[in-house]
């Protein structure tokens, strides 16, 4: 694993792709993982969907070759399924063999590039029913992998996703460096009784 790309598009939910990045670059860091960039359109400015101001090091006509590839969400992923640029830089790498990874809502962005097709997928709570529509066989887990392609919840699901890549990848002591650097040892507490109401994903009713 030499390299991973994190796509950046205008509106991309901001911990979709900062997330896995932390865990991505502890890894680079910490146990002399994967070079980590960021790709977009074009090199340059994007602005996320909070806010936040990220550069992309590299358009896609320039973008060296990926060993991985995290497709981030939001809501602005729905734009970006009519993006013949985007829909089919992220074919190619996966087309090409290597690990692509959505976060949140960019499942729709591997669905429009014909990625989940007789795959297991999975995707932010909200928008589950609206991908087992579109012909998806839903797994209703925080994170699910099926060969090349991976994917996640929303939100913050993207960290625990990247920590299993880590492991899978690189081997449990190897994530276990990143997990420890980056303290990601989650608490344990719930609050309230959102993650139980109806129409929630198995994985939170198990909580």
């Amino acid at each position: 694993m030499r390299r991973i790309g994190f796509l950046a598009f205008p509106g991309v939910e901001e911990l979709d792709l900062v997330g896995p990045w932390e865990m991505a670059t502890m890894w680079r860091d910490y146990a002399a993982g994967p070079e980590c960039l960021v790709v977009a359109q074009q090199a340059g400015s994007v602005r996320c969907a909070k806010g936040l101001e990220i550069v992309a090091d590299t358009g896609f006509a320039d973008c060296p070759a990926l060993d991985a590839l995290v497709v981030p969400g939001g809501f602005a992923a729905f734009d970006e399924m009519a993006n013949e640029a985007v829909v089919t830089f992220v074919r190619a790498v996966a087309q090409s063999g290597k690990d692509v990874l959505s976060v949140c809502s960019g499942s729709f962005i591997l669905l429009a590039a014909g990625l989940l097709e007789n795959r297991n997928a999975t995707t932010h709570w909200k928008v589950l029913g609206q991908l087992r529509e579109a012909g998806v066989d839903v797994a209703e887990q925080r994170f699910v992998r099926d060969g090349n392609i991976w994917s996640s919840g929303g939100v913050s699901a993207g960290i625990d996703l990247m920590l299993h890549f880590v492991a899978e990848t690189a081997g449990e002591e190897v994530a276990a460096a990143v997990q420890h650097n980056a303290e990601y040892y989650p608490s344990r507490q719930i609050y309230g009784r959102a993650h139980a109401a109806p129409g929630m994903p198995a994985y939170m009713k198990e909580l």
